[in-house]
């Protein structure tokens, strides 16, 4: 009923820039909270950065002032600017977001399937 669509992955070598962007469509009422987490091989999912619907944001200490999440509420769309990358920022990226269904009261976690970024060093 959700679907939340990434893009934006890829290969960069240390050092670069990636920008990842996520739409978010379907039967929404509305949104709250929107974000990224990532998931590096043998490790736990890992939150990077969220904002909410007013534009307060949070970010993990290893985002480190390098990385920028935005969001367009008209749009339902969520996107994380990527500076200085480094090899351990590598891994699979996913999009989430708090979302309330047309005719429903409450919030549900939604997440998109995910997109990899490989910084080689």
């Amino acid at each position: 009923q959700v679907q939340l669509v990434e893009s934006g992955g890829g290969v960069v070598q240390a050092g670069g820039s990636l920008r990842l962007s996520c739409a978010a469509s379907g039967s929404i009422g509305s949104i709250n909270d929107m974000g990224w987490y990532r998931q590096a091989p043998g490790k736990q999912r890992e939150l990077v950065a969220t904002i909410t619907r007013g534009g307060d944001t949070k970010y993990a200490d290893s985002a480190g002032g390098r990385f920028t999440v935005s969001r367009d509420n008209a749009k339902n769309t969520v996107s994380l600017q990527m500076n200085s990358l480094k090899p351990e920022d590598t891994a699979v990226y996913y999009c989430y977001a708090s979302v309330r269904l047309v005719l429903v009261f409450t919030f549900r976690d939604s997440w998109g399937q995910g997109t990899q970024v490989t910084v080689s060093s």
